[in-house]
């Protein structure tokens, strides 16, 4: 028996470990793609974007593990039914009861790794890419400050920097702002500098000159000026780092330090609690989930060929356990005090796989299915 629990161990994690490899990178793939496009185009080096991918890593695998852990209960389970060693296993006398004892300690496995997740590393991983989003935000040089080339900052104004100096200081300014319908204002300055504020960046312009046109009169206004100041705080996307939300502090301190948590969030003793809750569900799913798939696919009679209707049946579960968990969480966010009811879909689901394996295991069943087709 523990050389079946062994074996049957051994399938899971190297499937568990494939379908999480792949899941994580169909998400990340799709994360990554709008990621490199907002870094790259602000001008950001391939460090940064690599530092944001990895930030982000944990949250992706936190949402995929329990999906992966149900993949590889359904496709080891489905190809020992293909190659009849559950009805060996059945055979020798040991019932389906017995045999999910490996899956169940599968479960606790990626359960284990699930919880790690989500009460540490992804609140610990959200927290810094907050504040990261916020550093970078902040450097608004790396998008507005490029010399030597036309520069689109914004919709409807063009920059162009001759110079850059060491000190930081710009050369050769052209601003065209043609955001009001009706007027465009070119902006031209010797020199100039950028400038953060606490409302907001501001390019300063020395020695230059403005020229505003009117298409409808058709005329032209120029004016000189030795110092004239424009808000860029609308050409970037200023990010300012605020205080954490409960998704950003990981589980230890929310339950070590629940007076400064509600501080600096704002957040009641319901909402802190209810959180907790929520992270120690997605646990519960990794856990149940390849149970109730392992379940499933042993009903119905056993045979060489594909088990399809189990296969869809499994996915139904998965589906329908997801979507009460779904309706739980919807419950709960209006009744924080209702907090139990987060539960419910994972204790039924574990119900409804044990009852599975209970009713697989029964005797007439187990005659019936003896003999592969």
């Amino acid at each position: 028996m523990r050389t079946f629990d062994r074996y049957l161990l051994s399938q899971l994690l190297t499937l568990f470990g494939f379908f999480s490899l792949v899941l994580v990178a169909v998400y990340w793939i799709n994360r990554a793609l709008l990621l490199f496009d907002r870094l790259i185009q602000n001008g950001h080096s391939a460090a940064v974007f690599l530092e944001f991918s990895a930030l982000a890593l944990p949250n992706v695998i936190r949402v995929v593990l329990p999906i992966a852990a149900f993949a590889a209960a359904v496709y080891a389970t489905n190809r020992m039914r293909g190659d009849s060693e559950l009805v060996v296993i059945q055979a020798s006398g040991i019932s389906p009861l017995r045999g999910a004892r490996a899956v169940a300690g599968f479960g606790v496995m990626a359960g284990a790794v699930t919880m790690i997740l989500t009460h540490v590393l992804a609140p610990m991983a959200s927290g810094r890419l907050d504040q990261r989003s916020a550093e970078i935000a902040e450097d608004v040089t790396a998008g507005l400050l490029t010399e030597g080339q036309f520069l689109n900052p914004g919709n409807g104004v063009t920059l162009f920097i001759g110079e850059i100096t060491p000190a930081g200081e710009l050369r050769s300014v052209f601003l065209a702002d043609r955001r009001a319908p009706g007027t465009e204002t070119v902006y031209t300055a010797e020199r100039a500098l950028l400038l953060r504020r606490d409302d907001g960046p501001r390019l300063v312009m020395f020695d230059g000159m403005s020229q505003r046109y009117d298409p409808a009169e058709g005329r032209l206004g120029t004016t000189r000026f030795d110092d004239f100041s424009f808000d860029v705080s609308d050409l970037v996307d200023i990010v300012q780092a605020g205080p954490r939300d409960l998704d950003q502090i990981g589980s230890a301190e929310l339950l070590t330090a629940p007076d400064a948590v509600r501080a600096e969030t704002g957040a009641g003793p319901g909402a802190i609690a209810l959180t907790l809750h929520k992270r120690t569900t997605q646990g519960a799913q990794a856990l149940v989930a390849p149970v109730l798939g392992f379940a499933v696919m042993l009903l119905g009679g056993f045979s060489r060929f594909a088990a399809w209707r189990q296969v869809a049946a499994a996915l139904v579960a998965l589906v329908v356990y997801d979507l009460g968990d779904n309706l739980s969480l919807d419950a709960v966010g209006a009744n924080a005090a209702a907090w139990p009811l987060l539960y419910l879909p994972t204790l039924a689901a574990l119900a409804v796989a044990v009852g599975l394996l209970i009713y697989a295991g029964q005797p007439t069943r187990r005659k019936a299915t003896a003999a592969p087709a």
